[in-house]
């Protein structure tokens, strides 16, 4: 992308070719940003709201939603308006703004999970230091260095991705400016410093992983021994939901950054960018929400008093 010069905008892939489709795909992308809205705002509104839900877990609950609608709204939103508006372009800056803002808010993610998970363990086999080790101060900083982490790599990735000179066009073959789309674009070998980086990212997500899961495996060996059938019922109610968001989230992102070009489609490469991009901030309060009773207690207090206070300002 250093041919900023020669390239001034980019063109992303086209959902459809007749316009019906394309408001289909308007459609279908507004429903799935309204849930995600909706569904996320509610969790940081009641978290915020709710004194009882002022501990470590919803705190990183909270900071996962905010994650959530800034993953949806990088690559959501400039899909639909080009849609509307029967166009593919997007303008070197925003493509770049893209780059920065997906490594940015899906590392940062994902260090947040793998915080949420140490969050579980400590709470589930370490009960009684569970105050002294998960402090307010403590938890702050682990959410900190999420987001400085995240930071971080999308500043690495970006700056690593605008320097490489592109000359094969500027058709990017995903509905957003994609990384692995861009490197396509390479007429030289430079390209492989970011695929370099890349694998970097992916081995410290992969070592993230690895620590989830033997922290996964230790917290269902102590559940096991619970001797109450509630006490097991209520601690798996907070681990299978991170569960269920991690593999979701990294299975998907793994496949879309390490499948052999053999397997490489432009139909593929679009379900799997939704999969990781787009399915997971519109399901994660759905997850998370289903089996968690705090949490639903509070966002029914919270959707109740919204009415309430709709029909008084009727009758005023």
């Amino acid at each position: 992308m250093s041919n900023s010069s020669s390239l001034n905008d980019f063109l992303l892939l086209a959902f459809a070719d007749t316009w019906e489709l394309q408001l289909l795909h308007f459609s279908l992308f507004l429903g799935i940003y309204l849930a995600a809205l909706m569904g996320n705002g509610l969790i940081i509104t009641a978290v915020a709201c709710d004194h009882r839900l002022h501990t470590p877990m919803y705190f990183f609950l909270l900071n996962l939603s905010l994650f959530d609608l800034g993953t949806i709204s990088t690559t959501v939103p400039k899909s639909m308006a080009n849609s509307l508006r029967d166009t593919r372009a997007i303008s070197y800056s925003g493509c770049t703004a893209q780059v920065f803002l997906a490594f940015f808010l899906f590392g940062g993610e994902f260090s947040l999970l793998t915080v949420m998970a140490y969050d579980r363990y400590i709470a589930i086999c370490r009960p009684l230091h569970y105050g002294t080790i998960m402090g307010c101060r403590a938890c702050v900083k682990m959410a900190a260095a999420a987001w400085g982490s995240g930071f971080l790599n999308g500043l690495m990735h970006t700056a690593n991705t605008i320097s490489i000179p592109l000359c094969k066009g500027n058709v990017v073959d995903q509905f957003f400016c994609e990384v692995p789309q861009i490197l396509k674009l390479s007429c030289s070998d430079s390209y492989l410093r970011e695929v370099g980086l890349i694998v970097v990212s992916l081995s410290l997500i992969c070592g993230c992983f690895i620590f989830i899961v033997l922290s996964y495996v230790q917290i269902f060996t102590a559940v096991l021994r619970i001797p109450s059938e509630q006490g097991r019922h209520k601690a798996f109610s907070m681990c299978l939901p991170h569960l269920a968001v991690v593999f979701l989230f990294i299975s998907a992102a793994f496949f879309a950054y390490l499948k052999p070009p053999s397997l490489s489609s432009p139909a593929l490469d679009l379900v799997v960018a939704v999969l990781y991009s787009v399915v997971p901030p519109a399901v994660n309060p759905l997850i998370y929400s289903m089996r968690n009773k705090e949490l639903k207690d509070a966002l029914r207090k919270l959707i109740q008093l919204e009415r309430s206070k709709a029909v008084f300002k009727d009758r005023k």
